[in-house]
């Protein structure tokens, strides 16, 4: 059986004979014919060819079995693109079945099985892992994690039953929960040894041959796996705890999350029959929410998308880029620095007005490299060389030779320009330069230029080594060679590029600057700040609007407000109450409940609203800024709005971003006439 367009992941099975074994052992490895740029999935073929491959195994009275993957990937799970294709809950319900029967062979056996898990495995590929008796553990593999709760889904080939039961309900709520709702966050290998996920870690350079000379020793007996016990008394505190703490998060807004809380309480009992049982019913279930969807529709903008930005010209005409200039050596400036060090490996100087503040930036990088080192993640020769890469100077005369100049100064278009004008003298006329502004105009910043080609917006999200997005702003005479180059940059950076329009604050802040603008507008006419600040919860949003313009500051809030007012003065409004939280200096939230000396500071009229008509109102604001942002050309289509938000404001997967949300609740087609997405694209079909 092989689903419509299934890219089939192939068990191949051969012999091997193991120093020390008196009979050969069978060892199973899964690899789609592909290179790791594309990984191995399991669909219904998939399963039927691991089936098949152990039937043979077992029938050969191996020393043991294992399984393995194609160089640097285990397995990365099941096949979600052929999930919006299965037609009804019974076939739902069959995958799953599917999924659960060919795996529990393997920890069924009276053979010894193992796992060598020598690359990334996620989802599937994890739990094909956990249902080994034994697991070996590459410290190159790059990724690992259940991340289906990030999707819309729950682990559905025994996870939520294995997992638990491994390495206690604590840590499993924290891998099958808390890190995909934490941006999908990944274990690193060190970790997943460190919890209990895998057994031995070994190095990457000869993992195979040490993984079976690990694995012979466990069947000769020459080496003992003991596995500390799981706490059981502690499980329904944990589980209590951690709805709790989804509820405040998240108040329902993600129905598979409260799904894999109700799966990991039925694994307490160890019902493994039972235990399975329910996952199929709950994928069943999931299979055909809108959440899923949208889930699977952000997937694949940040997968596919995200990697070939629509509109980047041809990169062969980018420039090789061999130096960088920062101007400014404050924060920003100096993430910036370390990041253009660590990800090009080429020299990087800043600049600024004096010494002392020069001597901040590079300390403060210098300071980055220590902890990192202190920490672990970087080794001393690698810190060496980042030490001798990142300099800083008072005279801009450094910048000569650059070939990249970034300038992260005030954001004041005068200074902008007079920074620009300086700097034109002193570098070559091919060098790039590039402005981090989050809101200003590229075309009036090098208007002045003798060489305006060569601007370009290469706006960062802070903090600048966690946000994966770059906006990268075209303004009306940068030509393609700039801004090929600039795409170059961002891809080495390691960053998602979006090409942008240049347009007042481009996307991300133009986006959350008329969200919390109507939220603020709310509190002007008297909603209560809490009433006002709780109104998106059923959105389940990363975080509310008031600690999110406490993360921004509300200068810079009020400072990039008043900048959308002069472009657009009918739809962003100037809040005087905002100006007045943002010269008081006080904190808007502590500990998510809002300041009561800042609701003193306010001047309120005596209009309240509710929080279904603040909440509404900010929905109707974002269709109409959006469709408007469309119109204007500010980006190629919908899909590079969500993809914005998801990589540069934190939106969740369940929303989609933001289009598909609004297109499921009705909002799209009340406010602008249309949807922003076809049906189905992003929902379940008509």
């Amino acid at each position: 059986m092989k689903a419509p367009n299934e890219v089939v992941t192939k068990a191949l099975l051969r012999s091997v004979t193991v120093p020390g074994l008196d009979r050969p052992a069978a060892l199973i490895t899964l690899d789609n014919g592909f290179d790791h740029t594309k990984p191995n999935t399991f669909g219904p073929a998939g399963l039927t060819s691991l089936d098949e491959a152990i039937t043979a195994a077992l029938a050969a009275d191996p020393a043991f079995i294992a399984v393995t993957g194609k160089p640097y990937i285990f397995c990365v799970g099941a096949d979600i693109v052929g999930l919006p294709q299965l037609a009804d809950r019974a076939q739902a319900l069959e995958i799953g079945r599917l999924g659960h029967r060919v795996f529990a062979r393997l920890k069924d056996s009276t053979v010894p099985t193992f796992a060598f898990v020598n690359g990334a495995a996620m989802g599937g590929g994890l739990e094909l892992a956990l249902h080994c008796h034994y697991r070996t553990l590459s410290g190159g593999a790059a990724a690992l994690a259940l991340p289906e709760v990030s999707l819309g889904l729950v682990p559905g080939w025994g996870g939520t039953q294995l997992l638990p039961n491994l390495i206690g309900i604590p840590a499993a709520t924290q891998v099958i929960i808390q890190n995909p709702l934490m941006q999908n966050k990944m274990l690193k290998p060190k970790q997943a040894a460190e919890l209990g996920i895998a057994d031995v870690l070994l190095e990457p350079a000869d993992f195979l041959e040490r993984s079976l000379e690990w694995a012979a020793g466990v069947v000769r007996g020459q080496v003992t796996v003991t596995r500390p016990e799981v706490d059981k008394d502690m499980w329904a505190g944990v589980l209590y705890f951690a709805r709790e703490t989804l509820n405040q998060r998240l108040h329902g807004a993600v129905p598979a999350a409260y799904k894999a809380l109700d799966l990991l309480e039925t694994a307490k009992d160890g019902d493994f029959a039972a235990g399975t049982a329910a996952e199929d019913e709950a994928l069943a279930d999931l299979v055909f929410s809108e959440e899923l969807r949208s889930g699977l529709y952000a997937f694949d903008l940040v997968q596919r998308r995200a990697k070939r930005p629509a509109g980047a010209p041809d990169k062969g005409l980018a420039r090789t880029v061999t130096k960088v200039g920062i101007v400014g050596a404050g924060l920003m400036a100096s993430q910036l620095a370390l990041l253009f060090a660590r990800r090009l490996q080429v020299p990087v100087v800043m600049s600024d007005l004096d010494q002392a503040r020069v001597d901040k930036g590079v300390g403060y990088v210098h300071t980055q490299i220590e902890k990192a080192v202190t920490k672990g993640r970087m080794d001393k020769g690698t810190a060496a060389k980042l030490y001798g890469l990142v300099s800083g100077t008072v005279d801009k005369g450094a910048f000569a030779d650059a070939d990249f100049v970034i300038e992260a100064v005030f954001e004041d278009l005068g200074v902008k320009k007079q920074v620009w004008a300086e700097l034109e003298k002193i570098v070559s006329p091919e060098a790039v330069l590039a402005t981090n502004t989050s809101s200003l105009s590229i075309t009036e910043m090098a208007a002045d230029l003798e060489h305006p080609e060569r601007v370009v917006g290469f706006h960062f999200f802070n903090p600048v080594a966690v946000l994966p997005l770059l906006e990268i702003v075209r303004g009306e005479r940068t030509d393609d060679a700039t801004l090929a180059t600039a795409f170059a940059v961002g891809k080495q950076l390691k960053k998602s590029s979006v090409l942008v329009k240049d347009a007042p604050a481009f996307v991300v802040n133009r986006l959350l600057t008329r969200f919390l603008g109507t939220v603020f507008a709310a509190v002007d006419a008297g909603t209560p700040l809490d009433v006002a600040n709780s109104a998106l919860d059923p959105l389940g949003l990363p975080m509310r609007p008031l600690a999110l313009l406490q993360l921004v500051g509300p200068a810079v809030a009020y400072h990039v407000g008043g900048t959308l007012h002069a472009a657009f003065p009918d739809r962003f409004g100037v809040s005087e109450n905002l100006k007045r939280i943002a010269d008081s200096g006080q904190p808007i939230v502590v500990d998510d409940q809002v300041n009561d000396e800042v609701a003193k500071l306010l001047v309120v009229g005596d209009a309240p609203l509710t929080a279904e008509q603040v909440r509404q109102n900010a929905l109707d604001a974002l269709a109409q800024e959006i469709r408007l942002m469309l119109d204007e050309g500010v980006v190629a289509e919908a899909q590079d709005i969500d993809l914005c938000m998801i990589l540069g404001a934190g939106w969740p997967f369940h929303l989609g971003g933001v289009t598909p949300y609004l297109d499921r609740t009705g909002t799209s087609e009340r406010v602008t006439g249309r949807r922003f997405l076809p049906l189905g694209a992003a929902s379940l079909p008509a």
